[in-house]
């Protein structure tokens, strides 16, 4: 955890902008969300960005290809795809970096002149392989036999297509003085990297111990300069990862209002990635900070790939599906909610149309959102709208008062681990259990007779209650449903903003007060009759 005076810094990957935004990217952009709406609800401060990659090889040759100048081609896409896509998956995000802004170039050159002044840099030739797909220079041992049209040609893992023979002068940066600081730092600290095979991945690489790399490339045009160079530009991923620091004011005067938050907000608490960009942000990341006199991330956390068909989602091979696609049918709340649900975060996990289908109907629809449209409209039918008070707290009741605080602990207690399918698991099964409980004490029956007042309006309340404390619960992963919710249950009122409501008391019980206007509005996960 950070320190108190210290903001909760969450990042997403800087996402390449060569294309548009497929559900992969999405993911972990939700993943980053929800995670920043839960540390929001406890109270924290928190930061959290993300921003496109726009400088490097693919959007040089794309622009070309499409007849207009890079800056041209970026901005395009920054507006048709990127921004909107954000707003399409319900992101708070409070910073949106773009690589080739002023801010950014600044401090990328402040950046690699600090690292030269510090004896890290050094020209020399490279000769080698370059991933044009991945925007990467390989090892031999990263590359794999092509086969198809590719037959006799080494091939990137990743993309499947031949990679380029580069042969240029660059400068290059000393990753191998930092092998055995990055181990030390590791060993001691293994919670740094996340999931724990991640962890060994990384540290089997360092182990076989680390090469040069180059910082620079004199054959692409589209990049930062070199400050003391022009005939250079900065490598791309040593541009895009310094988004991090640049974002949050890194080069700035310290008593500038960037240079302050910079303070405020440095180390990064949560690096949020695929586990395909790991060893970028786990050795040549932490090596470049190193390198600078910088504090290291708390934790880099490689998530999982999203599978369709059996292969990861990628525009390349044509497996990309656009989140609009989803959401336009499900709605944003339950592409948040089936996403992280659904798949272990840090464990690969498939798609599929019919799944979120039946996961939509069972867990939202008829779960939660039945739920939520039956006490609503039973306190309009019975009690004229106004929450009735609670006159005869029995076991029945008690039961559901312990669930709601063990569902809170546990909620807690996964989300701050990332393991989001477990914070889910844990509010889900008390929706499970209100469902159960307004089942067997059956209010339809109860309010047919009245001397049965004392008990129907015991039920509606503790029903009530325990909505309340599910849309709170809820409220970092759909935001848009539960604060429908809220606002049915009268909460808004009675209790202010959902967003203002705390993690650490959700569970004190009889918060709603008696009284409180309770209306029935719009589903809150309306039925879908096709998907297909």
């Amino acid at each position: 955890m950070p320190a108190a005076d210290k903001a909760f810094y969450v990042t997403t990957p800087i996402y390449y902008v060569n294309d548009a935004p497929h559900i992969g990217h999405a993911y972990t952009s939700t993943a980053g969300d929800v995670l920043t709406r839960w540390h929001r609800q406890r109270g924290e401060h928190v930061w959290y960005l993300t921003g496109v990659d726009e400088h490097g090889t693919k959007v040089e040759r794309a622009a070309a290809a499409g007849g207009v100048s890079p800056q041209e081609w970026v901005d395009t896409l920054v507006a048709r795809d990127w921004l909107p896509v954000l707003h399409t998956i319900d992101a708070a995000n409070d910073d949106f970096i773009r690589t080739t802004s002023e801010r950014h170039v600044l401090g990328v050159q402040r950046f690699w002149e600090v690292l030269r002044e510090n004896g890290y840099l050094f020209p020399a030739p490279y000769q080698g392989f370059y991933c044009v797909g991945c925007e990467e220079f390989k090892l031999a041992g990263d590359l794999v036999d092509g086969d198809g049209e590719f037959v006799g040609h080494k091939v990137c893992p990743i993309h499947g297509r031949p990679v380029e023979e580069l042969e240029e002068e660059n400068w290059f940066f000393r990753l191998t003085a930092f092998t055995d600081a990055l181990i030390a730092h590791y060993e001691a600290n293994p919670q740094a990297i996340r999931p724990a095979s991640a962890y060994n991945e990384v540290m089997s690489f360092l182990r076989q111990g680390l090469v040069d790399i180059s910082m620079s490339r004199s054959s692409v045009g589209w990049g930062i300069a070199l400050p003391w160079d022009p005939n250079q530009v900065v490598y791309v991923w040593f541009d895009a990862l310094l988004n991090y620091a640049t974002a949050v004011g890194y080069g700035e005067p310290a008593d500038s209002e960037l240079g302050q938050r910079f303070a405020h907000t440095w180390p990064a608490d949560v690096h949020l990635v695929g586990k395909d960009i790991l060893r970028f942000h786990a050795v040549y990341w932490p090596a470049m900070l190193l390198a600078a006199g910088l504090p290291l991330p708390g934790t880099v956390f490689a998530h999982g790939w999203l599978l369709v068909g059996g292969e990861k989602m990628s525009k390349t091979k044509l497996t990309g599906i656009a989140p609009s696609q989803i959401i336009d049918t499900f709605g944003s709340d339950a592409f948040r909610y089936y996403f992280l649900r659904a798949i272990a975060f840090g464990n690969d996990g498939s798609f599929s149309w019919e799944d979120m289908s039946a996961r939509y109907t069972a867990e939202l629809a008829n779960g939660l959102g039945n739920l939520a449209a039956r006490a609503t409209a039973m306190v309009g039918k019975y009690c004229q709208g106004a929450l009735p008070a609670a006159v005869q707290i029995g076991p029945a009741e008690q039961v559901l008062i312990d669930a709601a605080a063990r569902a809170a602990t546990g909620a807690d207690a996964c989300m701050l681990e990332l393991d989001f399918a477990g914070g889910i698991a844990e509010v889900r099964a008390f929706v499970e259990l209100v469902n159960g409980y307004i089942t067997e004490q059956a209010p339809w029956v109860l309010a047919k007779d009245p001397a049965n007042d004392g008990r129907l309006h015991t039920v509606l309340n503790t029903v009530c209650e325990s909505l309340r404390i599910m849309a709170v619960l809820y409220n970092p992963v759909m935001p848009k449903a539960m604060s429908s919710l809220w606002e049915q249950l009268g909460a808004q009122q009675a209790l202010g903003h959902l967003a203002d409501q705390r993690i650490a008391t959700v569970a004190t019980w009889g918060q709603l007060p008696a009284g409180t206007q309770v209306t029935k509005g719009e589903p809150l996960f309306p039925r879908i009759e096709d998907v297909t």
